[in-house]
């Protein structure tokens, strides 16, 4: 963990951020992200290609720079960080797809609908994360120590999702929709798209407000597991913020490629919970053994990829017609 110094100049933050608002804006006010329809699984598969090859060119462009300006040793380094921690994030966020596909069922939220919900709930990830991570980047740069809080937290994380993943959550009993729902004028049924109506004189929040609430708690409650999983594949706040938001990007794509085979993968979890508690580990042991960053990204691919074939195989009968 001695990457402390950030490869990232004030230009190169400047400028991944404006390509960050100007892919939103393309979503928002051109490519139809304000028109409601059902997302096809072509076209969520065509974003998630493209949200992809965008993290692949970014990270080419980044190890381009590096090998011309502080050389070759350098940029393999940030480059394996980037992909790696890009790995992890994009890896972690399909428990993201399970719990919204939960809460959109929950509320009956109607596919077409489902679209502005994601696009509020990638934009509230973003701008959390941005504060999480500047700040968990300064925390760790000023007390290293708190890695291995960190590194304890995800052990602990990791091993209660083992014991908690074939049980459903239970939406009802949730403190935050139940503080909403004692302490907001909820209207009854749905109305299109409109977080709010207007009877009476009286407004009223509609049940997809209380889904965007949900949907924004829950970015909060992964970015806490997520955020320190990174912090172990590096400490330079750059690579840590660019791999993320590259993630949280593609992650409404991730929802409406996954959602209709959902069930097929349901012993993803499983990975996903033992990729946490490897991550924890190797934060835990790292005054002993420092763990390659080349060696945790195969782990994590591993990890993930036996328990999507293993999901594929349990399901390849139920899914036969």
């Amino acid at each position: 963990m001695n990457n402390t110094i950030s490869i990232g100049e004030p230009w190169m933050w400047a400028a991944f951020i404006a390509f960050v608002l100007v892919m939103l804006a393309l979503d928002l006010f051109v490519l139809g992200g304000r028109k409601v329809h059902k997302v096809s699984v072509k076209e969520a598969a065509l974003w998630s290609l493209a949200w992809f090859s965008l993290a692949l060119v970014f990270n080419a462009g980044l190890w381009w720079y590096l090998n011309g300006t502080v050389g070759a040793e350098v940029a393999d380094r940030k480059a394996l960080e980037f992909f790696t921690g890009y790995l992890i994030e994009k890896s972690l966020s399909v428990d993201n797809v399970f719990v919204f596909l939960l809460i959109f069922t929950a509320f009956h939220v109607a596919p077409e609908f489902q679209r502005r919900i994601l696009i509020y709930g990638v934009l509230g990830a973003i701008v959390m994360r941005a504060i999480m991570i500047l700040a968990g980047a300064w925390v760790v740069r000023e007390y290293s120590w708190v890695l291995y809080l960190f590194g304890a937290f995800l052990v602990v994380t990791g091993i209660r999702m083992l014991v908690m993943a074939e049980k459903t959550p239970d939406l009802e009993q949730n403190p935050v929709l139940k503080f909403a729902r004692k302490h907001l004028r909820v209207s009854e049924g749905h109305h299109g798209e409109k977080f709010s109506v207007t009877k009476d004189g009286v407004r009223y929040f509609t049940p997809l407000f209380l889904v965007l609430i949900l949907i924004e708690v829950t970015d909060l409650v992964f970015a806490v597991d997520s955020i320190p999983a990174i912090f172990a594949i590096t400490t330079d706040p750059f690579i840590v913020f660019t791999s993320n938001i590259f993630a949280i990007m593609g992650l409404r794509a991730l929802y409406f490629l996954l959602a209709d085979v959902a069930d097929r993968f349901h012993l993803l979890k499983y990975g996903l919970a033992m990729v946490l508690t490897f991550i924890g580990s190797k934060m835990l042991i790292m005054p002993w053994y420092h763990v390659p960053v080349g060696a945790s990204l195969a782990i994590v691919a591993v990890l993930i990829g036996a328990s999507v074939v293993a999901s594929l195989i349990a399901t390849r009968k139920v899914a036969k017609p």
